[in-house]
């Protein structure tokens, strides 16, 4: 049992060889925020709350980069969006928490620190174009970030190898060329890429890959609308 957190009853101990620690990157378990359902139609879950830096690019829409912070504030997380387009995240964060502020807006290069622990964790959601700056507030324990970006930039190619999770929805077939370059997709990965659905995200942590519906609640679909690629 790791002595950052709880302990649970719902698993019994397992062991792993010190060399292998590499590859328990996969983000995708039974603790954290419901990210949609797999081609199986089970539930894909991220654990934003981790004692160590972690960071997660969404090469998609705004509407998914929404219901992440949403469900991530409903699992106790404070959420601080850096964004400059405050209008679009106004009423997200007036609905969030039920009148608690959970959620707060700040502008780009405008992030003040905020003491994340263990018993107060942390997501900075950064949405702030195609290319955003190097922000004042990174990634640390208790404290993951998550990067929007529309479609690809220059600086995707960083931000794909340094993130331990990518998420990338709908492309351009040209862009799917070289994601799937960048993350050693599989051919007919890279072109599913340009025809996917609104909502459908493929995840890829290492060799882990995963094919994601996210499909809104009720509450979700009255304060976001309907799943969307573009805005």
């Amino acid at each position: 049992m790791s002595r950052h957190g709880l302990r649970g009853p719902r698993h019994a101990g397992h062991t792993i060889a010190a060399d292998h620690l590499g590859a328990l990157s996969l983000p995708v378990g039974d603790d954290g925020v419901v990210i949609g359902n797999d081609a199986e139609n089970r539930p894909q879950i991220i654990g934003f709350h981790r004692p160590a830096p972690y960071d997660v690019l969404l090469i998609g829409g705004l509407w998914t980069a929404q219901v992440l912070a949403l469900r991530a504030a409903g699992t106790g997380a404070r959420v601080a969006v850096e964004t400059g387009r405050t209008q679009a995240w106004t009423a997200l964060a007036q609905a969030a928490g039920a009148g608690l502020e959970c959620v707060s807006l700040h502008e780009v290069g405008r992030v003040p620190p905020t003491g994340a622990t263990v018993g107060s964790p942390v997501v900075v959601v950064r949405d702030c174009g195609m290319r955003p700056p190097r922000g004042r507030v990174v990634s640390s324990p208790w404290q993951s970030v998550l990067t929007l970006l529309p479609y690809l930039s220059p600086v995707a190619p960083r931000l794909m190898r340094s993130s331990s999770l990518v998420g990338v929805q709908r492309v351009s077939p040209q862009e799917a060329d070289q994601i799937g370059r960048i993350l050693g997709l599989s051919r007919v990965e890279s072109e599913a890429l340009p025809t996917l659905a609104d909502g459908v995200t493929l995840w890829v942590s290492g060799r882990e890959h995963h094919w994601v519906m996210t499909s809104a609640t009720d509450a979700e679909t009255g304060l976001l609308g309907t799943a969307r690629r573009m805005d």
